[in-house]
C-alpha cells in the first residue's frame, strides 16, 4: 500500500524480490518508476481492504483447481528444483487450504471475474476498454 501511495505521488520505489527456492526475500530490489497505469498482481491483492481502495479495476482470474495444481507442479519441479512429493505435500497442507480460506473468498471484491484467463478475449477487450477510458 505504501508503494502504491509513493508511485501515485510520482516517486519511484524499490520493490523487494523473493527467492522461491529458499522461501525468503533477496537482498537486491527492483526499481519501479511511476507510470500512468500500475498493475498490481498477486493472489492476495483483493483480500486486503485498504489495498482494494487504491485499485481502479479489481480483477480476479478464476482458474480451475486442477489447472492451478498442474501449473504449480510443472513450475516447481522445472524452475525451483522441487520434488513431486514436496510439491504435493505443500499443495495439500498449505496451498489448497490457504486458497480456500483467503484467495477464493476474495473474488467477491472483484469488479470483473475472468474465467479462462488469457483465453477469454471478451474479458480482455473489456479490460482494455476500461484502461483506455481511465487514461483518456
Amino acid at each position: 500500500m505504501r508503494h502504491l501511495d509513493v508511485l501515485s505521488k510520482g516517486s519511484s520505489i524499490e520493490v523487494p524480490l523473493y527467492d522461491f527456492t529458499t522461501h525468503s526475500r533477496k537482498t537486491e530490489t527492483q526499481r519501479v518508476v511511476p507510470r500512468k497505469v500500475v498493475i498490481v498482481e498477486g493472489i492476495l491483492v483483493l483480500a486486503e481492504s485498504e489495498l482494494r481502495k487504491r485499485i481502479d479495476i479489481k480483477l480476479y482470474v478464476d482458474t480451475p483447481a486442477d489447472i492451478r495444481f498442474v501449473r504449480r507442479l510443472k513450475r516447481d519441479i522445472t524452475d525451483r528444483g522441487r520434488t513431486v512429493e514436496s510439491v504435493i505435500d505443500q499443495y495439500v497442507n498449505t496451498v489448497r487450504p490457504m486458497h480456500e480460506e483467503f484467495v477464493e473468498p476474495s473474488k467477491r471484491h472483484a469488479d470483473l471475474i475472468i474465467p479462462e484467463g488469457g483465453e477469454n478475449l471478451v474479458a480482455i477487450d473489456a479490460i482494455i476498454a476500461r484502461v483506455e477510458g481511465l487514461l483518456a
